[in-house]
């Protein structure tokens, strides 16, 4: 039967191992079997409790068996999952439960006593609030305040529904208030058939899941992929570089999808002599310089596939093929599954190899955001494309290559520079840790050229030394006017760069300072 709900998109009668859980002494392994009688059993819980379709789940929990438990029940109960990243501060939180009229917060275990964030956010809007966690025998669904759903109990037990909304999570676009992305059960299910068809996913293959779940990313490729082709994933509490290779190795992962900010970390620190046997490595979520992507093929000996994916699109829309397809670094790859156009203003095609506007159409895509009809008719064409935001061309192979966001673009007196182009050249340094290129604010141009840069640790490096290098390699004009110098790069909960906040941090320091 085809998937077409996260109800039916795995095996609920195998014996085969789903979900690994390390921990000391005896690592938590749940079978499929033990899964989905752990989900339905939630899901009861959540019907008990007053859950009804479409009322929204705000999961605020860490990567933990009680996450994906909850995330599946919720889904299964025709409730909408609302992930929320469990470090968020109480006015984050008030926001989500809030937009979404949450029914019920779910907090770790302990957090209703210590009076934490979430329970706030989740009392001030009357959200139920109930503690989840796994007991050693059953994940406990604690309610600790009925809240809204007080005399609501006892609802029955749903199906979910292909066109029902099983997942919303917020975009932080490069402009002010976040966005609501609503997708389906079919949307879901689209990209888990993407990705496992674009990496040949088998019940042989075991994941190591270090992106956090409230992400697409970690949530469709890191673990509802691998599910849905039959096999299975590691979930640690969260990513830590000392642990990495050793649950790796212990475990037996063959593969694992990371921000590049997480593969430059592990190649700090590598893996002991035994080198694991890696079937492919995935890059997603922002630009991976061709340096990062030459050094992981070297010291792991694997193929690096740099994928391109966006929240709207339910993830993945393009990645580069594995072997023996060819694999381009700087170019994110050709559609999988999903229809990509470069369109102009007016929603046509632009000639092979010119740049314009790169945009998506397929089932994975999103409808549209919640309650913002101005935002979705300025994000979908005509016929129905999606518009990302990003500026790319597609190469004679019909590779992607993304040039930037469209709003990030600097625009130095009419002369567009894309910051990846910048960003690539400066990574390229030998002293060059991290950069990220940006625009700032010019009276003459209207903008002009600025970079931060982590420089490699124990190394010294000159603003004119750096000016040098781009002005050896790239058009006069694309040299940076300013150079800021930073111990670390400003990055979101997920590790990803978002230049917005790097050219705040950074021109904070040009401020003068107060006379006392």
């Amino acid at each position: 039967m085809a998937a077409t709900t996260l109800s039916n998109a795995f095996s609920a009668g195998d014996n085969s191992t789903a979900i690994i859980v390390p921990s000391k002494p005896q690592a938590l392994a749940i079978s499929y079997k033990q899964l989905s009688a752990e989900v339905l059993s939630f899901q009861k819980k959540l019907a008990k409790l007053g859950v009804t379709p479409q009322a929204a789940v705000s999961i605020a929990l860490p990567n933990t068996y009680e996450f994906i438990v909850a995330f599946l029940a919720a889904a299964w109960q025709r409730g909408i999952a609302a992930p929320l990243n469990a470090a968020y501060k109480q006015e984050e939180f008030e926001f989500y439960i809030d937009d979404l009229k949450s029914a019920v917060a779910l907090v770790p275990k302990g957090s209703f006593a210590q009076d934490g964030a979430a329970v706030r956010a989740a009392r001030k809007y009357k959200a139920a609030i109930a503690e989840c966690y796994w007991n050693g025998r059953e994940v406990v669904l604690d309610l600790k305040d009925e809240g809204k759903l007080k005399g609501k109990g006892n609802q029955k037990v749903e199906k979910a529904q292909p066109d029902d909304i099983a997942l919303v999570l917020h975009t932080s676009g490069t402009t002010g208030r976040p966005k609501a992305v609503p997708l389906t059960h079919r949307n879901l299910t689209r990209t888990m058939k993407n990705i496992k068809a674009t990496y040949d996913l088998s019940p042989a293959d075991r994941t190591m899941l270090v992106m956090p779940l409230f992400h697409v990313h970690g949530l469709l490729a890191g673990f509802l992929a691998p599910l849905y082709s039959g096999g299975s994933v590691i979930v640690p509490p969260k990513f830590s570089a000392s642990e990495f290779w050793d649950d790796f190795i212990t475990h037996k992962a063959n593969w694992y999808t990371a921000v590049p900010t997480i593969h430059q970390i592990l190649l700090k620190n590598p893996p002991p002599h035994t080198k694991p046997k890696i079937r492919f490595i995935r890059s997603c979520s922002s630009p991976l310089s061709p340096t990062t992507f030459h050094q992981l093929e070297e010291t792991y000996g694997a193929p690096v596939l740099e994928a391109y994916a966006m929240t709207e699109a339910a993830h993945q829309m393009t990645s580069n093929p594995l072997p023996p397809g060819k694999r381009q670094p700087g170019s994110v790859g050709i559609g999988q599954g999903v229809e990509v156009a470069i369109l102009d203003g007016e929603g046509k095609e632009v000639p092979q190899g010119s740049e314009a506007e790169i945009c998506i159409r397929g089932e994975n895509v999103t409808k549209g955001y919640l309650n913002n009809p101005e935002a979705n008719k300025s994000s979908f064409t005509g016929n129905g494309f999606f518009r990302t935001g990003d500026q790319g061309k597609k190469d004679k192979d019909g590779y992607v290559i993304i040039t930037g966001r469209i709003k990030e673009l600097i625009n130095k007196g009419g002369e567009k520079i894309s910051p990846i182009e910048l960003d690539n050249v400066l990574a390229r340094h030998p002293k060059v840790g991290e950069a990220v290129s940006f625009a700032i604010p010019d009276e003459m141009y209207g903008q002009e050229v600025a970079v931060a840069v982590v420089p490699k640790s124990g190394q010294k490096i000159t603003e004119e030394e750096l000016k040098d290098w781009v002005a050896d390699k790239l058009a006069k004009f694309k040299v940076p006017k300013k150079v800021y110098f930073t111990d670390n790069m400003p990055k979101t909960a997920t590790g990803k760069i978002q230049r917005r906040i790097v050219a705040d941090t950074m021109m904070k320091q040009d401020k003068p300072k107060a006379k006392l």
